[in-house]
C-alpha cells in the first residue's frame, strides 16, 4: 500500500519555508500545518501580502548598503549625523544594534558579507569597490571597521586595513573582550587575551 503523504501544495509549501534561514524540515512543516489550521484568520493572506509589499517596496540603499525605500535611506537621507566617521559592517542587519545603542552616529557601508574562502566569496563578491569609491568621494576621517571576531571577519579586516592603508584616513576596530556582567571563569583565551590588550586606564 502506497504510503500517505501530504498534498503536493502543502509539500511545496514546506519546501519553501525550509529555505528560510534557521528554519529545518521539521519546524518547516510545524508552520505550514500551523498555517493551514488556522486559514480563517487570513493570516496566510496577510503574509502574503506584506512578502509582496516588501519585494515591490525595499531595496539596497546604493551608499550604504541598508533597507531603502523610494523615498530614500533613513541612514544617509537623515540630517546631523557625524559625516567624519564611517563604520563598515558585514549585513545591513549589524547596523540597527549599533544605531540602538545610540554609540555611534556616523554613517554605515554594508559590505554584504565577508571574506569566505570555504563558501567561495571572495573580496570581489562583497561591497567593497563602492567602499573605495565612497571614501574617494567624501572627506571621512575615520573608517571604523565593525566586524566580527572569527575567522572570517579577521580575514575580511585584515584585508580591508591593507586596501585602506593608502588613504589618508584613521582606520580602527571595535574593542573586544569581556561582555558586561560576564565572568572570567566564562570567558575563553582569545577572549581574555583580546580584553587584556585593549584595557584602558581608569
Amino acid at each position: 500500500m502506497k504510503q500517505v503523504e501530504y498534498p503536493a501544495p502543502v509539500k511545496q509549501l514546506i519546501l519553501q519555508l525550509k529555505r528560510l534561514p534557521g528554519i529545518g524540515p521539521k519546524s518547516a512543516e510545524r508552520i505550514t500545518v500551523w498555517l493551514l489550521q488556522i486559514q480563517g484568520d487570513s493570516v496566510m493572506k496577510s503574509i502574503a501580502e506584506s512578502l509582496a509589499t516588501a519585494e515591490l517596496e525595499i531595496g539596497e540603499c546604493e551608499v550604504c548598503g541598508f533597507f531603502a525605500t523610494e523615498e530614500g535611506c533613513g541612514i544617509c537621507d537623515r540630517s546631523g549625523r557625524d559625516d567624519s566617521v564611517l563604520c563598515v559592517v558585514e549585513q545591513a542587519t549589524d547596523i540597527l544594534p549599533l544605531e540602538k545603542s545610540g554609540a555611534f552616529r556616523g554613517f554605515y557601508h554594508s559590505l554584504r558579507g565577508r571574506i569566505a574562502p570555504l563558501e567561495n566569496v571572495g573580496p570581489l563578491d562583497l561591497r567593497i569597490e563602492s567602499l573605495i569609491t565612497r571614501l574617494k568621494s567624501t572627506a571621512f576621517e575615520e573608517v571604523i571597521l565593525a566586524l566580527s571576531s572569527d575567522v572570517e571577519g579577521e580575514a575580511t579586516a585584515n584585508y580591508l586595513a591593507e586596501l585602506l592603508a593608502p588613504f589618508d584616513i584613521k582606520i580602527s576596530r571595535l574593542a573586544q573582550g569581556l561582555p558586561a556582567g560576564g565572568g572570567l571563569e566564562s570567558a575563553d583565551e582569545l577572549t581574555l587575551f583580546r580584553a587584556l590588550e585593549g584595557r584602558r586606564t581608569v
